[in-house]
């Protein structure tokens, strides 16, 4: 499965969850957010990891690619003016589950 359809899956995924995508690949200078959503009014920013069943697509996520996602973060919160309480989550795509962690970083 490639990046797209391991986002589709994510997507609808939190949707079914109850989270609002607010907006999908956020680019900044440090970096990309796979999904902005909002969820019981907290602000969600999601990084989406997919592989094989053999491999821990969450492996790839290292402290550079955490501050990446947090410095994103803060730039779409000052882009948009945004004063809510927020946090990263991961959600891991494989080909016969999906895992959401929440709360991998508060702000």
């Amino acid at each position: 499965m490639n990046w797209k359809e391991a986002e589709e899956i994510a997507c609808s995924f939190l949707k079914k969850k109850g989270y609002k995508i607010l907006q999908r690949n956020y680019r900044t200078r440090y970096g990309e957010i796979d999904v902005v959503a909002l969820y019981r009014g907290t602000l969600v920013f999601v990084e989406v990891k997919s592989g094989s069943s053999s491999v821990d697509p969450l492996d790839r996520i290292d402290s550079r690619k955490v501050r990446s996602i947090v410095l994103s973060a803060l730039c779409y919160m000052k882009e948009k003016g945004e004063t809510r309480p927020v946090r990263v989550d991961f959600v891991r795509v494989l080909p016969n589950s999906i895992e959401h962690i929440e709360g991998v970083w508060l702000g």
